[in-house]
């Protein structure tokens, strides 16, 4: 028997490997597999397993299947597969996101050295800059080290023969270890009791008399009424120590045994039940849902109601719908912030079928709500990204929650893809419906409404009889003009605060940046304080008295001087959530606030710890960036207000327009969720803006027919397809050199693509590594379904890796890009 094997590596080929007979009972398409590949041990996916094979040579054989169930059916691969073709990367790369990150088993080269030698080696080096001497550096300091760690700290890849020269020389030994999983079922010893009530009760008066602790161990079980207790719980109880639980044992009077514990993910965060009335429109909305849930059909529906409209009251009936039926349900929702309310909600409704998954988790956490979806012991999979992977069976629907956020893009790691476009062709290979809801669709969102590609369905009035509150511009150039600013606060929007609070009533400030002064300016030599690993500003931070880069996080103290020319006039401009917080804390100091950004929310459940309070009005004012601006739902907050509009309206991206629109409107959607009339008050220098006037009048269509006509006279999506090209690497001359190597190949398209000359990206530089960029892009009037630019993209990569002298610089591909910066 031989299987077929994808690796999470860059690279398409599949790998035979031959399954030794007391493995074969194990061996199954969509089920992961550790192997010997080259001098590593490494975990693979199994893709294909078949009794013959035409490959040549020596086969080695697996080592051990890690999986008794399989984890892909072929509906499954063929998604995946999907992934990997779209987004132009491996397939078990793709396949990677179907698995809980550290559940797997790879083997690890680890450097054992002589320090004394390597110090020694070190002191006879000429070339104190040399790769040698760096490498020498580090390993007279340390007596093991990683392969990997040490070729991340010299930034090398290529230092193989230089370990082999040392090794050579007696100066280190390299070893392969295999690492075992990072994440494992956890197990905690349980007791019981193994002998019947009344036989131990006839023995209790002999065992009084020798060991008093016995006693109380032996009471506590016969209260517990044959359920079993957690060892250490029941010592504690009862105040008595492991060997008297021993010598029970030995009189098998007791049974101590191993259980396996379930680590689940509880937040602090909970809502009554209540009662709901379905409108007229939610009815409507969801018996047209309804029929594709009953026929198993699928079907994209795009569902634009406005905030407050009761969207997830009906993803909660149409997840009824689905169990009813014998299905299951995947939430997808943006932000980790979303997850406490809407999830409450989902437990009322469902209880402990409900499974969450988000990155806040602990790694054991993720792990055990991953083996309860893959048992089938869940229902309603809700989370952000990843809950679209979670390997549950009979999917009867998928909902995308607030489709149109941008933080549904996978950005940082391989592969890059969009979760709500895999959520619709995972519908699409499931049979089943997709759910897009939001108060503010995409453009290409509703592009696809409008042209029939999806179903469109609309929730235009709010529940409850709540009315949207009303939004007011207040232009704060007049306004310092008639010296009505507090600082960086109109005295509109502080009286109107003042007015909330008076009635105890809920405020929200948004400000869509963190740190206290967004730039350190020195105003004799004009310099700004800047990352010395990234082309951007050093943020000040007030609470912790640092500057930090908020690419790379380096952190460094404030400088008491510029660093430029060490003039003493150093100068905060800009304004973030710290700074907002310190203000609003001077004006209201009987006020309670919270801050709610990336900063303050670091710990997990923190989020749901500072909704609940919220909600109980133990917090007045919340103050923070977009994560205040979405999935918070109380009828007490009545005022929001936006310190900046412009923190997004003025960035270079095609994009600025339809994030700010969607970003504003959002927040204001916070505001007036009961019968009491809420206001919104946005403070901006340009109030005058055709996106902020849209906004005031709650104006969608308008707002969507002015950008479709600015994007299809600019050949911008959903009228074409791009793909953001970049490479990166320490050195510019190579990175230059690497994209004008990539861009002569890509040449040979340019008769079918859009290819933009190689530039460098407007943050030219991150965590060290130079960027260049290559926009392509691709009419769907020549290329409906992009096949051209992805060819265009392989072919060209292809050629580069041939023929380039710069093939180790790093390329990254892009497609479907949210931003082009």
């Amino acid at each position: 028997m031989f299987v077929e094997v994808v690796f999470p590596l860059p690279f398409r080929n599949t790998f035979t490997y031959s399954v030794p007979d007391d493995l074969k009972r194990l061996a199954n398409p969509g089920v992961r597999v550790v192997v010997p590949f080259g001098k590593r041990t490494l975990t693979g996916f199994v893709i294909n397993v078949s009794k013959k094979t035409e490959v040549k040579g020596e086969i080695k054989p697996v080592l051990d299947f890690l999986d008794t169930t399989i984890i892909f059916n072929s509906e499954l691969i063929k998604f995946y597969q999907w992934i990997a073709d779209y987004y132009l990367c491996s397939l078990g790369e793709a396949l990677k996101l179907g698995v809980p990150p550290g559940s797997e088993v790879e083997s690890k080269r680890r450097i054992i050295n002589n320090k004394e030698f390597c110090a020694e080696l070190l002191n006879k080096e000429k070339n104190k800059d040399s790769l040698k001497a760096k490498i020498l550096t580090i390993l007279s300091e340390k007596s093991e080290i990683n392969f990997s760690s040490l070729q991340s700290i010299v930034k090398k890849k290529n230092i193989y023969s230089m370990i082999r020269n040392l090794e050579n020389q007696g100066a280190v030994t390299v070893l392969d270890q295999v690492d075992k999983p990072k994440v494992k079922i956890k197990k905690s010893r349980y007791v019981k009791l193994a002998a019947s009530v009344s036989s131990v009760y006839s023995i209790l008066p002999e065992i009084e008399r020798r060991s008093p602790n016995q006693v109380k161990i032996l009471l506590q079980l016969i209260s517990a009424k044959g359920k079993s207790l957690p060892l250490n719980e029941l010592l504690h109880r009862t105040e008595t120590s492991s060997s008297a639980a021993a010598s029970l044992y030995k009189k098998r009077l007791i049974e101590i045994f191993e259980k396996e514990i379930d680590r689940k993910y509880e937040d602090q965060y909970s809502e009554k039940s209540s009662q709901i009335i379905l409108t007229a429109q939610q009815v409507s909305v969801i018996q047209q849902i309804a029929e594709s849930i009953e026929s198993s059909a699928f079907q994209t529906y795009l569902l634009h109601g406005v905030t407050g409209s009761g969207k997830t009251q009906v993803y909660i009936e149409l997840i009824k719908k689905v169990i009813e039926k014998g299905k299951n349900a995947i939430i997808v929702v943006p932000e980790i912030s979303l997850t406490p309310q809407i999830t409450s909600r989902m437990y009322n409704n469902f209880g402990d079928v409900v499974t969450v998954l988000h990155s806040r988790m602990s790694a054991g956490e993720r792990f055990d709500a991953w083996r309860r979806i893959l048992r089938g012991n869940c229902k309603v999979v809700i989370g952000a990204r990843s809950a679209l992977f979670a390997p549950l069976k009979e999917v009867g629907i998928i909902i995308v929650d607030e489709e149109h956020d941008h933080s549904f893009k996978q950005t940082d790691s391989v592969p890059r893809y969009n979760a709500r476009d895999a959520a619709i062709m995972l519908g699409n290979i499931l049979k089943c419906p997709v759910v897009l809801g939001s108060a503010t669709p995409s453009i290409e969102s509703m592009y696809n409404a409008q042209t029939g590609k999806y179903k469109l369905l609309s929730l235009p009035e709010r529940v409850d009889d709540a009315k949207l509150p009303i939004i007011n511009l207040i232009d704060i150039t007049l306004e310092a003009k008639k010296n009505r600013m507090e600082n960086v606060f109109s005295k509109t929007l502080i009286d109107d605060i003042a007015s909330r609070l008076k009635k105890k009533e809920g405020v929200i400030i948004l400000q869509n940046r963190r740190g206290f002064s967004t730039n350190i300016y020195c105003s004799d030599c004009g310099e700004v304080e800047t990352c010395k690993n990234c082309s951007v500003p050093m943020v000040y931070h007030i609470n912790g008295n640092y500057i930090e880069c908020h690419y790379c996080s380096d952190r460094r103290e404030v400088p008491p001087a510029c660093s430029h020319c060490g003039s003493l006039s150093i100068k905060y401009f800009g304004t973030g959530t710290e700074r907002v917080e310190d203000e609003l804390a001077f004006y209201f100091p009987a006020s309670v606030l919270q801050r709610v950004d990336s900063d303050s929310i670091t710990r997990k459940k923190t989020m749901g710890s500072v909704l609940s309070q919220f909600s109980k009005g133990e917090i007045d004012i919340l103050v923070g960036t977009q994560m205040v601006s979405k999935g918070i739902d109380f009828a007490r907050v009545t005022l929001v207000g936006v310190i900046s509009a412009e923190t997004t309206l003025w960035m270079p991206d095609f994009r600025a327009d339809e994030r700010t629109f969607q970003l504003l409107t959002q927040v204001a959607g916070r505001a007036g969720r009961s019968k009491v009339k809420g206001e919104v008050i946005i403070q901006t220098r340009n109030k005058n803006n055709a996106t902020l006037q849209y906004v005031v009048a709650y104006d969608y269509e308008g707002f969507y027919k002015k950008e479709i006509t600015q994007r299809q006279r600019l050949g911008y999506p959903p009228f074409s397809h791009l793909c953001l090209i970049e490479a990166k690497d320490e050195d510019e001359g190579k990175v230059k050199a690497a994209m004008k190597d990539f861009h002569h190949q890509l040449s040979n398209y340019k008769k079918w693509i859009t290819i933009t000359d190689p530039s460098p990206a407007v943050i030219a530089r991150i965590k060290g590594s130079y960027r260049y960029q290559i926009l392509i892009k691709s009419l769907k009037t020549v290329d409906p379904g992009g096949k051209i630019l992805k060819k265009a993209v392989i072919d060209s990569f292809t050629e580069f890796n041939r023929k380039s002298r710069f093939r180790d610089v790093k390329l990254f591909f892009d497609v479907d890009p949210q931003s082009i910066m």
